[in-house]
């Protein structure tokens, strides 16, 4: 089965990216780069459906996440 969730890389002062996922509360990781940050994204994603099928969770979809930005 193949899944698609939207990330966020937020680029750090100190260097390398933090990576959220907004559809998985909790499910934050860090690369030096952006390769890296991207495979940690997909390694901290699989651990957390691991977590939530292995406790019978329900699966969020991040089918409907819609992404932009507003000016201030």
């Amino acid at each position: 089965m193949h899944m698609r969730y939207q990330i966020y890389l937020r680029p750090e002062p100190e260097g390398g990216f933090t990576v959220i996922v907004p559809a998985l509360p909790g499910c934050i990781t860090w690369g030096k780069n952006l390769a890296e940050a991207k495979k940690m994204a997909i390694d901290a994603i699989k651990g957390y459906l691991h977590s939530l099928k292995k406790h019978g969770d329900t699966i969020p979809q991040d089918n409907e996440t819609l992404l932009t930005a507003v000016e201030i």
